[in-house]
């Protein structure tokens, strides 16, 4: 049954981590489903799981944009070193400082205090709406920044303190944070669901490599299996969701995302207090 549960867990992440719909908060909600809660693995096995499985995620966004991300190539039989993408990679880690800092002084405090049904809530609906706003205000402007070489270090850090509140906040989407983010400072809508795929490998890696640190070394071999079997899943799912936004992106807006936020909050309360009553 916990590998059945895996695989569900790795659709789940592989569909809501590049949909800006926030990956964490439907994962919360989904262990919050008796039937959908491991039932031999522990607590700590769980908190560890619902970050690390973000790696098969990572590894489709590297697999699909291999080019872009690596700094060399080759050239005339000789090895190169690719200035505009160590200056893409200049811009991500400037965009990761605040949640680095943020994360790696109060993840715990963040996790007691947040990761809880109602405030994913409420963070799904603030965000869907603020979502409908953004779309609608800039329908009739044209953004300034069309690709990822315009970034400058102000772009990646204002960028990266919208991602602070999907940090702090479970259910605010990080994917959503910095698309709103750099859509508000002027970033183009392609250009902006682009910038979220590269900013996640270093976010995800980072915050995975920390989790297992925290968990340590003393998995048992049915953790591993459930893990892999969560993480096979979402880079599986993640490669058709990756190509998929980019087209939409160039046909449509996120209201539809905003509004499927929405409808999402109002029925996790509305859940969350009908299970209080009977309680």
């Amino acid at each position: 049954m916990d590998y059945f549960i895996s695989f569900i867990y790795g659709i789940v992440e592989g569909i809501t981590e590049w949909l800006p719909i926030s990956s964490t908060g439907h994962m919360l909600l989904l262990n919050n489903i008796p039937f959908f809660q491991f039932r031999d693995t522990s607590a700590d096995f769980y908190s560890m799981y619902e970050v690390v499985i973000q790696f098969g995620a990572i590894l489709a966004v590297v697999l699909l944009f291999w080019k872009r991300l690596w700094p060399f190539g080759l050239k005339e039989g000789h090895v190169i070193s690719k200035k505009k993408v160590w200056r893409m990679w200049l811009m991500v880690i400037i965009s990761c400082i605040p949640a680095a800092i943020v994360g790696f002084k109060f993840d715990d405090d963040i996790e007691r205090l947040f990761y809880h049904p109602i405030p994913v809530a409420l963070a799904l609906i603030i965000v869907g709406i603020v979502f409908i706003i953004v779309e609608n205000i800039e329908k009739d402007m044209s953004p300034t920044i069309t690709k990822i070489s315009q970034f400058t270090w102000k772009t990646a850090l204002m960028i990266g303190i919208f991602q602070l509140f999907a940090a702090i906040f479970p259910g605010t989407s990080r994917s959503g944070a910095t698309i709103i983010g750099a859509m508000i400072i002027g970033v183009s809508r392609s250009c902006a669901a682009e910038y979220t795929f590269f900013l996640a490998v270093p976010v995800m890696l980072g915050a995975s490599v920390l989790k297992i640190a925290r968990f340590g070394a003393a998995f048992s071999g049915h953790e591993i299996g459930v893990l892999l079997v969560g993480c096979i899943t979402a880079f599986v799912v993640s490669l058709f969701i990756i190509r998929f936004l980019m087209d939409f992106v160039k046909k449509h807006d996120f209201k539809v995302f905003g509004y499927y936020r929405i409808a999402l909050g109002i029925i996790v309360i509305i859940c969350s207090f009908t299970l209080l009553k009977g309680m």
